[in-house]
């Protein structure tokens, strides 16, 4: 239960192959550079600093590396689905077992899962949010984004983080419990039902889970990537964040300062706020990022939806709170799962063409678009579980400030009238965590001293982590450097060929850029 509770289903399920031609120069340090179109970057290794920063380290090949790789392109193309992957990319697959609790060796194990792409000598970890695709497919969805040259400097070690994808994925809430969840209507400030349905989910997967409940959240998949920076062979850990994963990392970053390698964090939440203002910022982001999406939509022309993008989709809300939408398949499309499809859409700008689509439909009867953003979360596919129950278990676990029920219904009133389409949403699911049992374990905030810089992108309309939230992330750590995107979407890496640009130059060429550097959307 992350800050942005009911951003579960913000997945970048439709990357879009970006040419990656812009890099980025910077102008004077006393307020933030606006970056202009460049030449793409050499592929030395040399590193310089910032002034007043360390040098990055020099990259590292493995030593005495203990993982058995295999092929799973076959697989791993299965799993991704549409859009497909390049015909040039293979994968390979690989499990590392270790300690269930690092403090309790005879505790039980944890089974972590693997893949890499690229052939670059020196690995590079891949740490996805819990709410979107499992950090193995998000790795392989990541590397087609890249120009060829990184896949030569670098191998993408995408990890599926515990109870995600290949790691002893999490089964544990029923059925009718996820449906309630994910389809409960914003606009009932009844939460009984909702309350009923999270406090069986959590005693289920209690029930289920046993041990492994306490286990899963972030001190605990901490641990597991120094044990996967040893099993590569590694010293030091290069590895990118995205999102919530940026959180990882930078706990990993203040545990263990001196195994940190090049960092980049994309969009990482807010280290000092409660899970309630958390979840209103992400309420707040989220009405933004509709808002510059039903801009593009007009702007572009022939618009699905009309000349007003936000009354077409608070019309078809309406219609699904008279009548729930059946689709072909027996789903059925309620407004709290149109909306958590619709935000779903909103995290890449290269799927908003899709989702202006998928909402017209859905007006005139066919949800299967609106249906095939939201099922991952409330549905197992063949080889990845639900991503609620994950998201829940470790997400309950490390929220911080679970506020009362009797709290929460006031929030959906008042937030409803603020963000009239996601602020009832989001504070509905602050919920989600009041029945559950584990004692909260206060994280410690991000300052990590005596780390190389650790590059942190921001993106100016993120529905899932928010601007601010990224932009003190990089202001509390000791060594941070922050690039700024002035786009639309969950993470810039990727999305921005500016901000990626400057995260290959960091990442390759050891090149720090300026503190507050601006990436023009």
């Amino acid at each position: 239960m992350r800050g942005n509770r009911v951003g579960i289903g913000l997945a970048l399920t439709s990357f879009v192959t970006l040419a990656l031609t812009a890099a980025c120069t910077v102008g004077p340090s006393q307020r933030p550079s606006l970056v202009i179109e460049g030449a793409q970057p050499s592929t030395t290794t040399s590193a310089t600093a910032a002034p007043g920063k360390e040098a990055l380290p020099p990259l590292e090949k493995p030593s005495n590396a203990s993982i058995d790789w295999s092929d799973c392109t076959g697989q791993t193309r299965a799993r991704l689905g549409t859009p497909a992957p390049p015909g040039s990319l293979t994968f390979q697959c690989a499990r590392v077992v270790g300690p269930l609790d690092p403090t309790q060796p005879d505790g039980g194990i944890a089974r972590l899962a693997l893949l890499k792409v690229g052939t670059g000598p020196t690995p590079l970890v891949v740490v996805n949010d819990l709410t979107g695709l499992p950090g193995s497919l998000y790795a392989a969805r990541l590397a087609a984004q890249l120009p060829a040259s990184f896949l030569k400097t670098y191998s993408l070690i995408g990890l599926d983080r515990r109870g995600t994808g290949g790691s002893d994925g999490v089964h544990c809430v029923p059925q009718v419990d996820r449906d309630e969840i994910v389809g409960y209507d914003p606009a009932r400030t009844n939460l009984n039902d909702l309350l009923s349905a999270s406090l069986d989910a959590s005693q289920q997967c209690v029930l289920a889970l046993d041990n492994r409940a306490s286990s899963l959240d972030t001190v605990h998949t901490v641990a597991d990537l120094d044990l996967l920076r040893q099993e590569l062979g590694l010293t030091r850990l290069n590895a990118i964040g995205h999102g919530e994963g940026s959180r990882v990392l930078t706990v990993y970053a203040d545990k263990y300062p001196a195994q940190v390698g090049r960092f980049v964090l994309d969009g990482s939440p807010d280290p000092s706020l409660s899970s309630t203002d958390s979840a209103q910022a992400g309420a707040a982001a989220a009405e933004a990022t509709f808002n510059a999406f039903a801009t593009q939509c007009v702007n572009a022309g022939n618009c699905p939806l009309g000349n007003d993008p936000r009354t077409a989709l608070t019309q078809l809300i309406a219609q699904l709170r008279t009548q729930s939408l059946t689709t072909s398949d027996g789903y059925q499309l309620t407004p709290g799962s149109a909306l958590q499809a619709v935000l779903t859409g909103l995290a890449s700008q290269a799927s908003w063409p899709g989702l202006a689509t998928a909402i017209a439909q859905a007006r005139t009867g066919d949800g299967t678009g609106l249906e095939a953003l939201v099922s991952p979360i409330s549905d197992s596919s063949q080889y990845d579980p639900a991503r609620l129950d994950a998201d829940l278990v470790s997400g309950c676990n490390d929220e911080q400030g679970r506020p009362a029920p009797g709290q929460v219904s006031s929030l959906v009133t008042a937030w409803g009238a603020k963000q009239p389409l996601f602020g009832a949403l989001y504070a509905q699911g602050l919920l989600w965590c009041a029945p559950w049992p584990v004692p909260e374990q206060p994280l410690p905030a991000p300052n990590a001293p005596g780390t190389p810089p650790i590059l942190v992108l921001s993106t100016a309309n993120d529905p899932v982590t928010p601007a601010a939230g990224s932009q003190r992330t990089a202001a509390d750590l000791a060594n941070g450097v922050l690039v700024s995107w002035q786009g639309s979407g969950h993470g810039a890496l990727g999305q921005s060929s500016c901000a990626t640009t400057a995260a290959t130059k960091f990442l390759i060429n050891g090149q720090v850029p300026q503190n507050f550097t601006s990436c023009p959307a």
